[in-house]
């Protein structure tokens, strides 16, 4: 009884410290959070080390903690691409995006756009895109972390909706005062918090096989019960064509939605000059790789410990693989809630997915403040009103609010339909429109139109007409039945699309008179930085 009260205490003290270092770090940010440089760009003031630390923060989610482990766990290698698509994709961020999308006066992706293009048109487009994107993802966060914060203190499953308003009401709390500052504070202690317990798991699952990988990967294939097909690739979405197919589109899914995700974009605004986006670079990549290496190793320690029937019973996806591991590994705890380690776990995931929810709001808001307004502030000069900031701010209690509403009526359904709607649409909408504005001289504002209002209502009715909308027990809608597309995720399809659309719909090219009005307009707005590049 002692330990159970010693666990469960020690989960109350792990909650209430992150809470309330976290709300402090937002208090200290919040100081001059009218001027509007400081709410949305506050980022540039955490130097190469801090900004590289919050953009992983930032990238760090509840699908690469929870989903990440549960698939390397029940498909093996699957898992283990899925892992290193989540590290090539940061890295194509900072190698790509860090040094060219930073921009003086620049906040959003809309700012970015109408600064680069010349035309102001843009804002809406890229507005609804940030929104679709974002919204699917907010809601997944939301509920994964009231579901996180129920397990952890042990309630029963009606205190899901009560547990997902305080998560919601400590989201809108780090966002509307703490600003990027304020979230980005947050985001490098959630680094700290994280890394530590799953390097902390993974070391413990090492132990148990006497540091031998090998001896591991034997152990989780013997777990597994799929024998040799967990060690090659297709064991997740079957090694037919179409599970083929589904596996190639989701790793471009993976590899370019994740890379493009708009809170991500927003942290490489304020960087101030090219090297400080190098430097932000390594310190951003390197704790997301050790993270990643540290999931595979607990995931492979679920399937060898816990068993593949047991991690599929509770969770046909395996998104309770990293918190039924810590039973295995705590066997003197009379039940999960009364372990110890199990109690540091959760408060790590449940830190995980509150900063990332605090994240993707921020950036929701700043989008609908800024990209939605009749006349923004600054238009790219960096002198927004308070009138934004104060619009801004009821911009995060309203997305709070709605995403409180909504996550009521999906905590019962699969999340993964969301994740791969948010992905997909990341995947196949941001890198087209990024990619030619930033390379290709004759794109312009109707190129992007194109791109979003063209690409947006195609994912939308592949994703309706996909097995992971109705026809599988693990369907958005399983009671339904007409899925007539045959991938579960439409990446393979959308985002060649995404780029043609892009294509075909932008100017002239090199001769036109749009690709002059460009480049004009490119000269004439420089980016310009601290020391003058």
């Amino acid at each position: 009884m002692s330990g159970a009260i010693d666990a469960r205490s020690l989960a109350v003290v792990i909650f209430l410290g992150f809470v309330a270092v976290s709300l402090l770090l937002c208090g200290l940010a919040a100081a001059d959070q009218d001027d509007p440089e400081h709410f949305y760009a506050g980022g540039a003031t955490l130097g190469p080390v801090g900004a590289g630390l919050a953009i992983a923060g930032d990238y760090v989610s509840a699908a690469t903690l929870l989903s990440t482990t549960g698939s390397v766990a029940l498909a093996g290698f699957d898992g283990l691409l899925f892992a290193l698509a989540t590290v090539a994709s940061l890295v194509l961020v900072m190698r790509l995006f860090a040094e060219r999308l930073r921009r003086r006066g620049v906040f959003t992706l809309g700012d970015f756009l109408a600064d680069r293009l010349g035309d102001g048109s843009v804002r809406r487009a890229l507005g609804v895109a940030t929104l679709v994107v974002l919204a699917p993802l907010l809601l997944v966060q939301l509920t994964t972390a009231g579901r996180v914060m129920t397990a952890m203190f042990g309630l029963p499953d009606g205190a899901l909706t009560g547990c997902t308003v305080a998560s919601g009401a400590l989201m809108v709390c780090y966002s509307a005062f703490g600003g990027m500052r304020g979230t980005g504070y947050i985001q490098i202690l959630k680094v700290a918090v994280v890394l530590g317990a799953v390097t902390l798991l993974a070391g413990l699952v090492l132990a148990r096989f006497d540091w031998s990988p090998f001896a591991l990967f034997d152990a989780a294939k013997a777990g597994s019960g799929a024998g040799g097909d967990y060690a090659r690739p297709g064991l997740q979405f079957g090694h037919g064509l179409a599970g083929g197919l589904d596996l190639i589109g989701f790793q471009a899914t993976l590899l370019l939605g994740a890379a493009c995700m708009p809170h991500i974009m927003m942290r490489l605004h304020p960087i101030r000059d090219a090297r400080t986006a190098r430097r932000a670079g390594v310190w951003a990549v390197s704790p997301v790789a050790l993270l990643c290496t540290g999931i595979v190793i607990v995931g492979l320690g679920a399937s060898a410990l816990v068993g593949r029937d047991l991690l599929h019973a509770a969770d046909p996806a395996g998104g309770t693989a990293l918190l039924m591991v810590t039973s295995a590994l705590d066997p003197g705890a009379a039940g999960p809630r009364d372990s110890p380690l199990f109690a540091l776990v959760a408060c790590a995931a449940f830190a995980t997915t509150l900063a990332a929810v605090a994240g993707i709001t921020l950036a929701a808001a700043s989008s609908l403040a800024r990209d939605f307004a009749v006349k923004s502030g600054a238009q790219g000069e960096g002198k927004a009103s308070a009138r934004e900031i104060r619009r801004a701010r009821w911009a995060v209690a309203g997305i709070g609010a709605l995403a409180v509403l909504l996550s009521a009526y999906t905590h019962d359904r699969n999340p993964q339909v969301l994740l791969s709607l948010s992905f997909a649409a990341a995947a196949s909408v941001l890198p087209p429109v990024l990619l030619y504005a930033i390379f290709r001289p004759g794109f312009d504002a109707r190129g992007v139109r194109w791109t979003v209002y063209g690409t947006l209502p195609l994912i939308g009715v592949l994703m309706v007409l996909s097995p992971a909308f109705s026809g599988t027990p693990v369907a958005l809608f399983p009671e339904w039945d007409f899925d007539v597309f045959p991938l579960q995720t439409p990446g393979l399809v959308t985002i060649p699309a995404g780029f043609l659309l892009g294509l075909l719909g932008s100017g002239r090219g090199p001769g036109g008179a749009p690709d002059g009005h460009h480049r004009h307009r490119t000269r004439r707005a420089p980016v310009r930085t601290r020391d003058g590049v």
